[in-house]
């Protein structure tokens, strides 16, 4: 049985929405805009980053990084999915995995140097897995949207 989380204040949505538009604004910024002192922001960003409920990370672009391919792979397994995809996660170049409702069991994102380095991956490591009973690669050929301001509720 999964529990839901607490249901965030409108204080703490307003916070999550300012830094989904600038994370690098100010905890002073942040605290005119949703009536707090700095101090108060920071304590409040704190809990939240210490409740898992949000992090605060730099977004990189991998081709500007020197990783020429990025991809999808899609995973069926036999058997539980969660070792498999524990194994995924374990995979340095591995930076997403789900586990799915639909054609897949998993999905994998995969961030790399080149396609030598693409199928080595997938050859030696993804299908070695055990569990692992098929992949299906679809690479990436251009992003049209990334967005990461899907708000609060």
């Amino acid at each position: 049985m999964t529990t839901r989380p607490a249901p965030l204040d409108d204080v703490a949505k307003a916070i999550i929405e300012q830094l989904q538009r600038d994370g690098r604004q100010s905890y002073a910024s942040i605290g005119k805009e949703v009536g707090l002192s700095e101090a108060a922001v920071r304590q409040r960003v704190q809990k939240l980053v210490d409740a898992g409920i949000m992090q605060i990370v730099a977004v990189t672009d991998p081709m500007q990084r020197g990783f020429a391919r990025q991809a999808m792979i899609g995973v069926t397994v036999t058997g539980a999915l969660e070792p498999v995809a524990d194994a995924l996660s374990a995979i340095e170049e591995v930076d997403y995995v789900v586990i799915t409702a639909g054609r897949y069991d998993l999905l994998a994102e995969i961030v790399c140097e080149s396609d030598d380095h693409l199928l080595e991956l997938i050859s030696t490591q993804i299908r070695s897995i055990p569990g692992v009973l098929s992949t299906e690669t679809f690479m990436y050929l251009g992003l049209r949207k990334q967005s990461y301001s899907w708000g609060v509720r």
